[in-house]
């Protein structure tokens, strides 16, 4: 099973566009989408780019807004991992001896606690937390076939004018 880093989440948005990295995109259709879950640090993180994107532009906001409402909460509804005291502390731990980025170490303990593999581009900063197997889809062989999570998280590319 896998807990999908934002950056993942996002690039996939783009696979109806054309414009996502075809190696991601093989990697999600590869995958049963039931394996495929975000944590709640991620949904804050997605929600955060939504709010700021809706600051700065309505109409690119109101894109953005409807794939995270309708396409990535129903692509994941029952499948988005919430921060619980095991995660917490389990987190914490993750900052000794160096402090870690506070939403990395909670996706990492995420996945930790659920005995998950972290999916993200971001290999590099997840490699420090020991025990943890981490993906990159973008550089790691990618699967192919099968009607896994991809297809269901594209929207309309936002469109700036």
């Amino acid at each position: 099973m896998y807990v999908l880093d934002t950056d993942v989440v996002s690039e996939l948005r783009r696979a109806a566009s054309g414009k996502a990295d075809e190696q991601v995109v093989n990697w999600a259709s590869g995958i049963e989408p039931a394996l495929a879950y975000i944590s709640a640090v991620t949904a804050m993180e997605l929600e955060i780019g939504v709010q700021l994107v809706e600051r700065r532009d309505r109409s690119s906001g109101m894109v953005l807004r409807q794939w995270l409402n309708n396409d990535v909460h129903a692509a994941f509804e029952g499948r988005i991992l919430p921060v619980h005291v095991e995660v917490a502390r389990t987190a914490a731990t993750l900052h000794i001896p160096d402090p870690a980025p506070v939403s990395d170490a909670l996706i990492a303990a995420t996945a930790l606690v659920h005995s998950m593999s972290v999916v993200t581009r971001d290999a590099g900063d997840f490699s420090r937390f020991s025990g943890l197997n981490v993906i990159n889809p973008w550089r790691d062989a990618a699967a192919d076939g099968g009607a896994g999570v991809a297809g269901r998280l594209r929207a309309p590319e936002v469109r700036r004018e």
